[in-house]
């Protein structure tokens, strides 16, 4: 059988002069015109190696937004044996980086889609740009993204010698999902970050709040305590989140997670591409409780009373 060789990469896009532009990029060694894209890291998460590879080809910061289709196509591995090249990639929005070619690209062109569908040498890239364009078209690509972290894993209640269940700090398990909850949060541009109070949760997000100069903004009310005494508190800052619309981690626990997301499900986009998809999405991890460290990304557009849902990823660490 051949090998899988996991990959992942980008579109970025912009709206100039009220035309949608995506950038491609030019690999002088197949002398080709494709979308920004590398292969993961060992144990790299695909969406973090696709904002990795998009600044390292381009030099160019980005934030993930929806999902698109991914590509599979054959390949040589690194013994010239046979193997699949699978690519996961997203639209994204670019927010800082120099623009500094470093790794592989010559050239990076910014590009209306016609041009581009045009330029790409490879009829697989093309799905892709249909899925980006349908995506503005439906108005569901100028997203912001709102992550639902469950806390890493904690050293358990029967061996935590602590008279308060709040301070029960990680494990080392924990301590290692940490720093991936946070290259994740990373990948998507998060600007905010909200947490229980308990010290698991801050001890989760706090790696990627120290990283990138934030505040954890601790909330008792997202707490297993406070939601125990009025689930009204949590939802509450669920609510708060959609009206700044604003990139935003809340991280809490198992029991507290599922009334958070069936806030959200009531505002998914009936999309009649992927909107049952999205909401089932949802009931799923509502329903089976997400897993310890596990990241639920969000995609929203506009914000308050106008917020709405369009996809939904789950990502486990």
């Amino acid at each position: 059988m051949a090998s899988v060789i996991p990959a992942a990469g980008t579109l970025p896009w912009r709206h100039r002069d009220g035309v949608l532009q995506v950038a491609l990029v030019h690999r002088p060694k197949y002398d080709d015109w494709s979308w920004a894209k590398g292969k993961l890291d060992a144990g790299e998460q695909p969406c973090v190696a696709a904002a990795r590879e998009t600044l390292e080809e381009t030099g160019l910061v980005v934030r993930l937004g929806v999902p698109l289709p991914s590509a599979e196509y054959p390949v040589l591995d690194s013994t010239g044996g046979p193997a699949t090249k699978q690519v996961h990639y997203w639209a994204a929005r670019v927010t800082g980086g120099s623009g500094r070619l470093e790794h592989e690209i010559d050239e990076v062109a910014w590009v209306d889609v016609r041009t581009a569908h045009d330029r790409l040498d490879y009829a697989r890239d093309r799905e892709q740009l249909l899925a980006l364009v349908r995506a503005d078209r439906a108005g569901e690509l100028d997203t912001w993204p709102l992550a639902f972290v469950r806390h890493a894993k904690a050293v358990p209640r029967g061996k935590w010698a602590g008279d308060d269940d709040r301070d029960r700090p990680l494990d080392a398990v924990g301590r290692a999902q940490s720093a991936t909850v946070s290259a994740v949060l990373g990948a998507y541009g998060v600007t905010r970050v909200v947490s229980s109070s308990s010290t698991r949760c801050v001890s989760t997000v706090e790696p990627y709040a120290v990283a990138h100069g934030l505040r954890v903004r601790t909330r008792d009310s997202l707490s297993e305590e406070g939601f125990a005494e009025s689930g009204a508190g949590a939802t509450r800052q669920v609510r708060r989140v959609l009206e700044r619309g604003e990139p935003t981690a809340v991280c809490s626990h198992g029991p507290v997670l599922p009334a958070l997301l069936g806030l959200l499900h009531a505002r998914v986009e009936a999309s009649p591409e992927r909107g049952e998809q999205v909401a089932e999405r949802l009931r799923a991890a509502a329903g089976e409780s997400m897993r310890k460290g596990e990241v639920l990304v969000c995609h929203v557009v506009g914000r308050g009373e106008h917020a709405r849902v369009v996809d939904v990823e789950r990502i486990d660490t």
